[in-house]
């Protein structure tokens, strides 16, 4: 081979050798190229599978606030796919034209205060119903610090509002029916101290009674011999008698005895009575049970409350046709017209409203619920707790024992129910009674 003019072997040599040294150069950078590719394959598929598998929706939009990438979540969220969602502008994501503003606030005030912000928005899903989720915007930076686009984090609050709202309804029934157990525990307790205390005022109330008795029947007799005495002296003519009979006041106090022996007698009775109450509260049921009719016992007591107590009300009346429940008839009519009364009393506290009762009776599951709502001022907070204890009452010296109501609760306990008592969110006050129920009569 013949070199060109001018070029020697060495020369020759020395351009094959950087030759050599150009193509393994390009060799190794392929190599390296195709290494750096294969890593960037793999960054891509790492990224896009922790795009796919966040459970929080993530939107990277431009400065004007078009999209530029999202993930599976948010495509599921929207129903919709992420080519149709690319290019798009962000309100088109917000289920009303009114978040559109607070979008824009959102953008602007991440830009200026440089860092992140989280804001509620109402964002449509799939079937076009608003769901709300709680966005987190931070804004893109470049080179050279200037805003290029936003990344917003999303999380749909949906489930998790439910599964809060769930969480306090269980937090609310767990507290209510703890109460329920403290108070069960605490009529328990007290249905014992009263049974004692009942025993033992029963035997001295009964001898005060028989002793009060005979001594009126005393007292009419001696008050004829008196007469009579002072008759034959005034005969007689006998005016130091006279005389000691006006200054011990013999005839003041024979015009008082029987109003004093009245008092007595009526107090006596008002104990005996209150007395036969707390027995009655503390016994325990040995009576028969049979069906009744739930139907025939509330009109039943609302007509004995009517025409006995001669009281002028309203009572709006929601039947349960065919209910009935195993129990004794007597004792629920007597529960009955004890809370149509004292729902009349309440209703007759406000001067100028006509009192109104309303009850309902509906079968709820295995039990029968009656619900007696008057329209009367309600419960004070600070009776509710105390409302079903024995002496407690509300009402003006002379007018109740605080008995009712505690007898109330002690024969629906015995009957396998409950007795509660509210303030109902309309006004009022509402008691909620709950009876074991069978099923409807044929």
């Amino acid at each position: 081979m013949e070199h060109p003019k001018g070029v020697d072997d060495d020369t020759w040599l020395d351009v094959i050798q950087k030759m050599d040294d150009v193509y393994s150069q390009l060799l190794r950078d392929e190599v390296a190229l195709e290494e750096k590719n294969a890593q960037l394959e793999v960054s891509q598929q790492l990224i896009y599978s922790l795009l796919s598998s966040m459970s929080d929706v993530l939107v990277a939009a431009d400065a004007q606030g078009l999209i530029e990438q999202t993930n599976q979540a948010l495509c599921e969220l929207v129903g919709c796919s992420e080519e149709a969602l690319l290019g798009a502008p962000m309100h088109t994501l917000l289920h009303s034209i009114a978040g559109t503003g607070v979008l824009q606030d959102m953008m602007r005030r991440t830009v200026t205060l440089r860092q992140g912000e989280t804001v509620e928005l109402m964002l449509h899903d799939a079937a076009g119903q608003p769901v709300p989720v709680d966005f987190t915007a931070t804004p893109r930076y470049d080179g050279r610090r200037r805003c290029v686009g936003y990344v917003f984090v999303g999380r749909p609050m949906a489930e998790i509002k439910r599964a809060y709202r769930q969480l306090h309804e269980a937090h609310e029934a767990l507290k209510l029916t703890q109460q329920q157990l403290l108070h069960a525990e605490k009529m328990s307790s007290l249905g014992r101290l009263v049974a004692g205390v009942a025993h033992e005022l029963n035997n001295p109330i009964s001898f005060v009674l028989g002793n009060v008795h005979a001594l009126n029947r005393y007292t009419t007799r001696l008050r004829q011999y008196l007469d009579a005495v002072h008759a034959e002296a005034a005969l007689g003519n006998n005016p130091a008698l006279m005389a000691l009979a006006q200054k011990l006041r013999i005839e003041h106090i024979l015009r008082d005895l029987p109003s004093l022996m009245d008092g007595t007698i009526e107090g006596a009775q008002r104990t005996a009575s209150i007395v036969d109450g707390l027995k009655r509260f503390s016994a325990l049921d040995g009576e028969e049970r049979e069906m009744v009719d739930v139907d025939v016992v509330i009109e039943r007591a609302i007509h004995w409350v009517r025409t006995g107590m001669k009281l002028d009300f309203d009572v709006e009346l929601q039947a349960c046709p065919g209910c009935v429940v195993p129990g004794n008839a007597g004792q629920l009519l007597q529960v009955l017209m004890n809370l149509i009364q004292n729902a009349y009393d309440a209703a007759c506290a406000q001067p100028g409203v006509s009192p109104v009762l309303n009850i309902c009776a509906k079968r709820e599951a295995n039990f029968l619920v009656i619900t007696l709502h008057d329209n009367g001022p309600g419960i004070a907070p600070e009776a509710l707790s105390s409302i079903f204890e024995p002496f407690f009452t509300t009402k003006p010296v002379g007018k109740g024992t605080g008995l009712g109501l505690s007898i109330s609760y002690g024969i629906v306990e015995r009957h396998g129910g409950s007795l509660t008592a509210r303030n109902h969110p309309q006004g009022g006050a509402e008691f909620v009674l709950r009876l074991p129920g069978a099923k409807p009569a044929e």
